[in-house]
């Protein structure tokens, strides 16, 4: 039988280039300590979007390893490119999905971005069980330096805020002081975003403050870092999707904003335009419910003593409740004595036609506008809207 020479010519190619690639320097490399268990795998996740950036079960696969036993692992298949590109490490025991990312507690999160560049290697090391706290790159770049120290700002303003905390969420003061504590913890993210001067850092950030993609308490956050990146990043494909999330109509009504002047149905059953009805000083708009615990506290500690105080001087106060049953919503507003000021409804509950037109899905909530309708804040509650109100007044 005669051989080949072009078939041979083809083998000797393809075993040198296998020989080449295995004896060639990884791109990432690094050893994890602590495994548990055997085929501990790692995986290589590229986010194709900046919605997939710390979202579980997205992003594409682009290499796997299992975890030697001395904890060693390489990548070596990493794509051809010439701009830097954040990737997600991701620890896994055997049996579970390659992209799973854990997001509750940055002390337990099974994963890190890391940005990497053509030519440059990786050299990392990390504990399995905290392999996001524990991670760390050998003379990290300054693109990497800025992603551990948003790694460690989140994990400090978790154990600040968040750790060990139980709120009982059936008490609305204790639901406010979560939601309360949930946006500290966001806004040192936040702060980080508005502050570095490296794009994929920046958007780490941003998506950390909310892996489920809901902005609607911070929207004001997206719109300044749209105007932010787009100066400085305009072509990059992740800052066009950013700023198209960052478009008026997918936020509810920001700061600066002027608030829609809508028509109401209240619950005298007569119907007025906000623009007729602006405190001479101040406005609050507020969005509440009979059935929602923080909402009705609100009405009975902070807004009932504010409207006692400050309505002759100037202070109107706007309801719109998400009811379905008008008695309900009647005997709710006369037994916080919030019948005192315009109660609106168009009793279609979580169907409501007003949070539609702001763009609003969450409650209890609320817009404090000036003598012109523009909105000055948003969403205080408690001894911060009272604060607020009283230095108006006081000025």
């Amino acid at each position: 039988m005669k051989s080949n020479p072009l078939k041979i010519i083809t083998g000797l190619i393809v075993l040198a280039l296998n020989y080449t690639a295995c004896n060639s320097p990884a791109a990432i490399s690094g050893t994890i300590a602590g495994l548990e268990k055997e085929n501990t795998k790692i995986y290589l996740i590229q986010p194709e979007t900046l919605q997939h950036v710390a979202a579980s079960y997205l992003g594409k696969v682009i290499d796997s390893a299992v975890v030697n036993s001395d904890g060693s692992f390489e990548f070596h298949k990493l794509p051809t490119t010439k701009e830097p590109v954040l990737f997600e490490l991701v620890v896994q025991p055997s049996g579970k999905g390659a992209n799973y990312l854990q997001n509750d507690n940055p002390i337990k999160a099974n994963y890190m971005p890391v940005i990497w560049q053509s030519g440059e290697s990786l050299q990392i090391t990390a504990r399995f069980n905290e392999f996001q706290k524990s991670f760390t790159i050998e003379n990290p770049s300054d693109l990497n330096t800025a992603l551990l120290a948003v790694r460690d700002i989140k994990a400090e303003a978790y154990q600040t805020f968040l750790a060990d905390k139980h709120w009982n969420v059936e008490d609305g003061d204790e639901l406010m002081a979560k939601e309360h504590a949930i946006l500290q913890y966001k806004s040192s993210l936040m702060q980080f975003a508005d502050s570095t001067p490296y794009l994929l850092p920046a958007l780490v950030a941003l998506r950390w403050v909310s892996p489920e993609n809901d902005y609607e308490r911070v929207p004001e956050f997206l719109v300044n870092q749209c105007t932010k990146w787009k100066e400085k990043e305009t072509g990059h494909p992740w800052v066009k999707q950013l700023c198209k999330k960052s478009e008026p109509t997918n936020l509810p009504v920001l700061i600066g904003d002027k608030f829609p002047n809508i028509q109401l149905p209240l619950l005298s059953k007569d119907t007025v335009y906000i623009k007729d009805v602006l405190g001479e000083k101040l406005t609050i708009i507020d969005l509440w419910a009979s059935w929602c615990a923080p909402c009705r506290l609100e009405n009975r500690k902070v807004l009932v003593p504010l409207y006692n105080e400050y309505h002759e001087q100037g202070l109107q106060i706007v309801a719109y409740a998400l009811e379905s049953d008008e008695a309900a919503w009647k005997a709710a507003a006369t037994r916080d004595g919030a019948d005192r000021w315009l109660q609106s409804s168009d009793l279609k509950g979580d169907d409501a036609p007003f949070l539609k037109k702001i763009r609003v899905r969450t409650i209890p909530a609320n817009f404090i506008l000036d003598s012109n309708g523009v909105v000055i804040a948003k969403n205080l509650h408690g001894q911060e809207l009272m604060d607020l109100v009283k230095g108006s007044f006081e000025k």
